[in-house]
């Protein structure tokens, strides 16, 4: 009795054997409605394709108007040998392009110091300064920041006539397009030549043109800017030393003084910079040392 009554509640649950082949059954005519379908789609898809090409393929049918030759093109001449690569550096509109400015910017700032050091009175002055500073036995008061500083200002003082005629004759032109890189150059070296030149001894120049083993210039124009510019250096040390020279002689003279003094009180052990660098600083204060030397310095390049 219990396992008939089993049997019919497996039979009402839906769990027995024989309904799983209806399932399958019913999933396999799906199966197969979906592939007829797919397949009408592809042959919907294959017609419209079919008169696509058709539709296309008449319209290119029809004649179509001749067209006339064109003329062959120039040919490309053949560069000749040794000519090389040239390359434009300027734009369309004659002048430089930015970037070839900013070329130039960046080489101009790194050779800067050099251009500063050797074609400007930079050298004479910062050395002037420093012979000073020494005179008055103060090896590191001021200190060299603050020499260096003073001698490029004045240097820039000194220099600005020079720099205004670059500016104007050579900068100015070339960064409009109305003057090539090369004319630039010639252009913007007259002013500096013009004065190296006017600072120059003959003796010095003359010195260069013999080490170079270069025959005698016919004139000051025809005088390189490599022989130029040693000469300029060496005239300029010699001017500084002079200037230095003679600043160190009042306070050699204030040493001598407080040397024989100490040694007719017998004071040998003390030394005599200890007593006379106040000396020396009284006396510089009162003949306005640094206005003097600032001065001197300034007109010695009057009409340079």
């Amino acid at each position: 009795m219990n396992a008939a009554l089993h049997v019919l509640a497996r039979v009402g649950s839906g769990r027995v054997g024989p309904r799983r082949p209806r399932s399958i059954a019913a999933i396999s005519e799906r199966r197969r409605r979906l592939a007829r379908v797919a397949l009408m789609a592809a042959l919907v898809l294959i017609i419209v394709a079919a008169l696509v090409l058709l539709v296309a393929s008449a319209s290119h049918a029809a004649p179509l108007e001749p067209v006339a030759p064109t003329d062959p093109a120039t040919p490309t001449p053949v560069p000749t040998p040794g000519t090389g690569l040239t390359v434009e550096i300027n734009g369309p509109d004659g002048a430089p392009s930015s970037a070839i400015v900013t070329l130039i910017g960046i080489t101009l700032l790194s050779v800067a110091p050099a251009l500063l050091l050797m074609m400007t009175s930079f050298t004479k002055i910062f050395v002037v300064l420093a012979m000073t500073r020494n005179a008055l036995a103060l090896p590191s008061i001021p200190p060299n920041q603050v020499l260096a500083g003073l001698a490029l200002f004045l240097s820039l003082f000194i220099m600005a006539p020079i720099l205004t005629d670059i500016n104007n004759d050579a900068l100015k032109p070339y960064l409009n397009g109305s003057m090539t890189f090369d004319d630039a150059v010639t252009a913007g070296s007259g002013p500096l030549r013009t004065f190296m030149l006017a600072h120059t001894r003959e003796e010095d120049l003359a010195l260069m043109v013999r080490a170079s083993d270069q025959p005698n210039p016919a004139n000051t124009a025809a005088v390189s800017l490599v022989t130029l510019i040693p000469a300029f250096m060496i005239s300029e040390l010699r001017a500084a030393f002079i200037i230095g020279f003679v600043i160190f002689i009042p306070f050699l003279v204030i040493d001598l003084v407080v040397s024989a003094a100490l040694m007719s009180m017998g004071m040998m052990m003390l030394p005599p910079v200890m007593i006379s660098l106040p000396f020396k600083i009284l006396l510089f204060i009162l003949v306005d040392g640094w206005g003097l030397i600032i001065t001197t310095l300034v007109n010695s390049y009057r009409g340079g």
